[in-house]
């Protein structure tokens, strides 16, 4: 088990500087300088030429991009082109809400997908089965930014129940929880019940019931247990998708996380939070995976001999 996470770690390496090199790239293509926005558009051209020199954006491409991954692994991901601030401190400081927000809508999601689920595989073909994969269907395609204004027409500019934005009170987080938690409960359910259903017609199960179990057990302990592995992984990559920031969400109510700070920079082609925030998603979501592979090992025994 410890020679097997050693290596996950060590591919999270080729793995970072990729998405770091891809990221590079596409901010140094596109139009705007980082200087201009700094000092703003009457500044005399004396003053942007010394401050890209300051900054190395007179430098090759390839330059700027090795002196990026030298200060990177010394842990200096640089400053701020906009506030001036260290950029992994911008990070930290967003990231509390980030995770708070995808704790929130994965709490939902699961206590949704998974007993609707299971409702759906027991009563295959039936009327509750049905309805629950047209709504499934719908969550789907749902898209979230849609999902979000919809959700602040009717609960925050109708019926004034909720605010629209923002991370103030315990109320803020009740619509963009609610809005990423129904879109993730949809492919959650959808995986849950074609787990179960293929579990449900193993021989294993037909005995339980020979031998007289009760319906619950069968389900509860005997298959749902082994139909865990799928709706895990589906767990894992949605949580780590929400830790990488829910950027439209986060957008559509104004919430503080890590999402919108990566959109705000983008939008200042503020290039060191961009990727600093970048790699530092991309280790969270790598990470969430590692423990998803880790927490089959315990789920099933079988597994677990495959890593010795």
């Amino acid at each position: 088990m410890y020679k097997y996470i050693i290596r996950r770690l060590l591919l999270l390496v080729p793995v970072l500087l990729g998405v770091s090199l891809l990221v590079f790239t596409i901010m140094s293509l596109t139009p705007g300088d980082p200087a201009q926005l700094i000092l703003g558009e009457n500044a005399p051209k004396e003053a942007l030429m010394q401050l890209r020199i300051k900054m190395g954006l007179d430098r090759p491409f390839l330059v700027q991009y090795l002196n990026f991954v030298k200060n990177a692994v010394q842990g200096d991901f640089g400053v701020s082109y906009t506030t001036g601030r260290l950029v992994f401190k911008e990070i930290f400081a967003r990231f509390p809400a980030t995770l708070e927000l995808s704790i929130a809508g994965m709490i939902i999601a699961i206590g949704i997908g998974i007993p609707v689920g299971i409702i759906s595989a027991t009563r295959q073909y039936s009327l509750l089965d049905n309805g629950s994969m047209i709504l499934a269907l719908i969550g789907v395609s749902m898209p979230v930014f849609w999902q979000g204004l919809m959700l602040i027409l009717l609960f925050a500019v109708k019926f004034m129940l909720l605010p629209s934005g923002g991370n103030e009170t315990l109320k803020s987080l009740i619509l963009p929880a609610l809005t990423l938690g129904t879109s993730t409960a949809a492919i959650i359910t959808r995986m849950t019940r074609s787990s179960m259903l293929e579990v449900i017609r193993q021989d294993y199960i037909r005995t339980a019931r020979a031998k007289g179990v009760r319906e619950n057990a069968v389900i509860n302990k005997h298959a749902l247990i082994n139909a865990l592995i799928p709706i895990i992984t589906v767990i894992g990559l949605q949580f780590g998708g929400l830790l990488g920031g829910a950027v439209l969400t986060e957008s559509v109510y104004s919430w503080p996380g890590v999402g919108r700070l990566m959109v705000d920079a983008i939008r200042q082609k503020d290039t060191p939070t961009v990727l600093a925030s970048v790699v530092f998603l991309a280790s969270v979501f790598s990470f969430v995976n590692l423990i998803v592979d880790i927490l089959y090992a315990y789920i099933d025994p079988r597994i677990k001999s495959q890593y010795r």
